[in-house]
């Protein structure tokens, strides 16, 4: 009996050591077949403790019974690169100084899925150490105040475990006495087959894209925006949230509008926008196809799961 209880004390910590070195060389794979952003890719150091870093949220999930979440390269890139941006220039928010929000620098990266971002700063007068042990902290203690948010002012606490989310980027920068942390909420469910980044205005082009196996497109919204004006750090600061639209809707189509493009499993959705500027495309599923107009349409609980920002020149 007790050779068994010291081979398990023995292999037990193997197993687990195993897993771990599995579960990296995954991501280190994926870490280093992404191209996009590769200014921004992370360190096999960085990626390790954004692993630990995901094992904290995934536990913040699991207390509510929601489901783990797995990291998305591209979107800790992006938050990379956001974080760098807003320690060395001292702010601290959801809109860099070009004045892009979330959705913009996601999607002008090469993302197509939707997202939502948590963002949270620390500054000292004095120096921060730049050791692992110290951006662990920082990111356990940062993700710790979301989780820690009371309603009504909960927005960081419920995007953390928001049910929908099954990806997460992580995305952090420590200089001098600034640290940046980010997460980046993906929603990945849709499969973008062809999507165009820039057109020309007043043609005609498609969207080739398919909804989850067994759901069917149910309701597009093309949101309108001139070109971004640049923001200065100190009307960043000022800015503590942002909206995931805008207030001009270009283009809604619903779900009888839809089914006209519906080509076997994927859809080919015609589109033309006539006025210069940014469009910002969410595409919502549901299980039920409509031929024809429904008594009712609403998109209230409906999964979005695109991000798409088309420039039209």
């Amino acid at each position: 009996m007790m050779k068994l209880l010291l081979l398990l004390i023995l292999l037990f910590p193997k197993s687990i050591a195993a897993q771990g070195d599995s579960l990296f060389l995954h991501y280190k794979k994926l870490n280093d077949s992404e191209t996009r952003l590769p200014e921004f890719k992370d360190s096999d150091s960085h990626l390790k403790l954004k692993l630990q870093q995901l094992q904290v949220i995934n536990q913040s999930r699991q207390k509510f019974k929601v489901a783990n979440v797995q990291l998305d390269i591209l979107a800790s890139r992006a938050a990379n690169k956001m974080s760098k941006e807003a320690a060395e220039n001292n702010f601290n928010g959801h809109f860099n100084q070009a004045g892009e929000k979330p959705y913009h620098r996601y999607a002008f990266a090469g993302g197509k899925d939707h997202v939502s971002e948590n963002a949270a700063g620390y500054w000292t007068t004095g120096q921060l150490d730049a050791d692992d042990a110290t951006v662990s902290r920082l990111m356990k203690e940062m993700h710790g105040e979301f989780m820690a948010e009371k309603s009504p002012n909960d927005g960081h606490k419920k995007n953390c475990i928001e049910k929908i989310h099954n990806y997460v980027g992580i995305g952090f920068y420590l200089v001098n006495g600034q640290f940046r942390y980010y997460e980046e909420f993906v929603d990945r469910y849709y499969t973008f087959i062809s999507v165009l980044d820039t057109i020309k205005a007043k043609k005609e082009f498609i969207l080739k894209l398919k909804p989850q196996q067994g759901q069917y497109f149910y309701c597009l919204f093309a949101y309108y925006e001139k070109a971004l004006k640049p923001m200065s750090a100190a009307a960043i600061n000022r800015t503590s949230s942002y909206a995931d639209f805008t207030s001009n809707m270009a283009l809604d189509l619903w779900p009888a509008d839809l089914a006209k493009f519906r080509k076997g499993e994927q859809y080919e959705i015609k589109l033309k926008f006539t006025k210069p500027g940014i469009y910002y495309i969410q595409i919502c599923q549901d299980g039920k196809e409509y031929t024809k107009a429904p008594r009712r349409a609403a998109s209230n609980g409906k999964l979005q799961a695109s991000g798409i920002v088309i420039v039209v020149e």
